[in-house]
């Protein structure tokens, strides 16, 4: 039996590691939404996903958390003061020929028909694959408003981002 529950705590935590990040609070090293209080309007809010969160998503969270945050606040509406969306890409290699696997340093020469004579290399274990991986992460400070939403296009309607986003917000399973 205890088999049985360690397996299937295994599986979750893996499927929860292989998908997108929710829209959640960044909880130490969970990624998520983030926010700081600059003034009593104005705060700066960032959303960081995993990688495979796509770029759309993370920028969707973030002004999705702006409205939000808005709302919470007592406030109608925000302006987008300045905003940015950072990229980071990493190349990843794994497998026997990797840099990173030195567990069977294996060096001798072999003979090949059509290449002749070859050293410093296994023909079996020298597999070696790369993985692309990216990470986006959406920021911006917004100033909190009420009343009347200026004509600004950088000024938003709260409760119409609520209403207009919220059917793409996948938030975190129970439990």
């Amino acid at each position: 039996m205890r088999r049985v529950l360690f397996s299937l705590a295994a599986v979750s935590m893996l499927a929860a590691c292989a998908s997108p990040t929710p829209y959640q609070a960044a909880d130490g090293s969970r990624r998520g939404f983030e926010e700081q209080q600059i003034e009593t309007n104005r705060f700066r809010l960032s959303f960081e996903g995993n990688s495979l969160t796509d770029r759309e998503t993370v920028e969707t969270y973030l002004l999705y958390r702006a409205a939000e945050l808005t709302v919470e606040q007592g406030f109608d509406y925000f302006t987008v003061v300045t905003r940015a969306t950072d990229e980071d890409t990493r190349v990843t290699a794994s497998g026997f020929g990797s840099p990173y696997y030195s567990a069977f340093p294996v060096h001798y020469s072999y003979y090949h028909p059509r290449w002749g004579w070859h050293g410093w290399r296994d023909p079996f274990w020298d597999d070696t694959r790369y993985r692309e991986t990216t990470r986006y992460e959406a920021s911006a400070e917004i100033f909190l408003g009420r009343g009347t939403k200026p004509d600004d296009p950088s000024a938003f309607d709260a409760r119409d981002v609520i209403a207009n986003l919220s059917d793409d917000i996948v938030r975190p399973e129970p439990g």
